[in-house]
């Protein structure tokens, strides 16, 4: 399915949003994740269905100052 993922368009198989942080080799209960500007908890992640087209946010901290 197609899937806009921090602005760009990606080709990917993930009928969740967990799947979709696993494909992508995110990990770790820090991120934040947003799908089409909706703030997605880290619990809910898991059974929060992805759709065609769907625009997911994936943030993660940085270090720097």
């Amino acid at each position: 399915m197609t899937l806009i993922i921090n602005g760009e368009e990606q080709e990917i198989a993930a009928a969740t949003l967990a799947d979709l942080l696993s494909a992508l080799d995110y990990e770790g209960d820090w991120l934040a994740t947003a799908v089409n500007g909706e703030l997605v908890h880290r619990e809910d992640r898991a059974a929060f269905p992805l759709g065609e087209h769907d625009r997911v946010e994936i943030l993660s901290p940085m270090q720097g100052g």
